[in-house]
């Protein structure tokens, strides 16, 4: 038994002292949080509903990349986020602008959910109406209330 805990705290230790920790990709630790900042802004294509930081996607992983590259070579935020733009749409961007393109997509949920409670409250205010019967109906409805009665005053 003893010799089996002391092979386990040995493989332990070894796998322990062999485990490095993650160094960033970027020697400079103020580029990659601003690589990682800028990366939340942009979508991932592959992914389409995870930011590029969050996504572990080979096409990610190489835009991260390409984010790395640009803020290395000076390039400053917003020109990285409308170089993006430019070679891959607005669609890369996580949050998309407002423009006349977009405007159904920020505002359309909003109309639905109005035009949705409008005509909810349309109908609940209608005042209803009880139909009427026909002398016909009513002739037919009166037969049936009282057989049903009499069948049940036979039961008793």
């Amino acid at each position: 038994m003893y010799k089996i805990l002391l092979c386990a705290s040995l493989l332990l230790h070894c796998a322990l002292l062999m485990a490095a920790t993650a160094r960033p990709l970027a020697a400079d630790p103020l580029l990659e949080k601003r690589m990682l900042v800028l990366t939340e802004e942009l979508r991932c294509l592959v992914c389409q509903n995870q930011t590029l930081a969050d996504s572990h996607a080979d096409l990610a992983i190489d835009l991260k990349n390409q984010v790395r590259e640009k803020l290395a070579l000076g390039m400053s935020d917003q020109e990285v986020i409308d170089y993006m733009v430019q070679r891959y749409g607005d669609f890369v961007l996580y949050r998309p602008r407002l423009f006349a393109a977009t405007w159904l997509l920020w505002f359309g949920p909003l109309l639905l959910l109005v035009a949705g409670l409008a005509t909810l409250g349309w109908k609940l205010s209608r005042p209803k109406k009880p139909e009427e019967l026909s002398q016909q109906d009513r002739l037919r409805a009166a037969q049936m209330l009282y057989a049903n009665r009499s069948v049940a005053e036979k039961k008793l």
